[in-house]
């Protein structure tokens, strides 16, 4: 299976660098996986959108979208649980 290259949006950016440094490490090492299998077990897909996803990693979610003609994934969003949806 190919590769998948990673975009990473500048609010995703933003909430990546507010993250505590381990948790920060864990989120990072978890969008790295994303790059090699963009669904990995226990990814969702959102309801409401066609190709956007959300992987669990701790208490925070990585919100992502997926485009596979063109093998990239774009993280839109990383947060606590309790303030992604929002």
């Amino acid at each position: 299976m190919a590769r998948h290259k990673l975009e990473i949006s500048r609010t995703a950016e933003r909430q990546l660098r507010k993250l505590p440094a381990d948790d920060r490490r864990r989120v990072a090492r978890a969008m790295v996986a994303l790059g090699d299998e963009p669904h990995p077990p226990g990814s969702r897909k959102l309801t409401g959108y066609d190709d956007v996803f959300r992987v669990r990693v701790g208490v925070y979610r990585i919100i992502y979208s997926v485009a596979s003609r063109t093998l990239v994934i774009i993280i839109l969003k990383i947060g606590h649980r309790k303030d992604i949806y929002r």
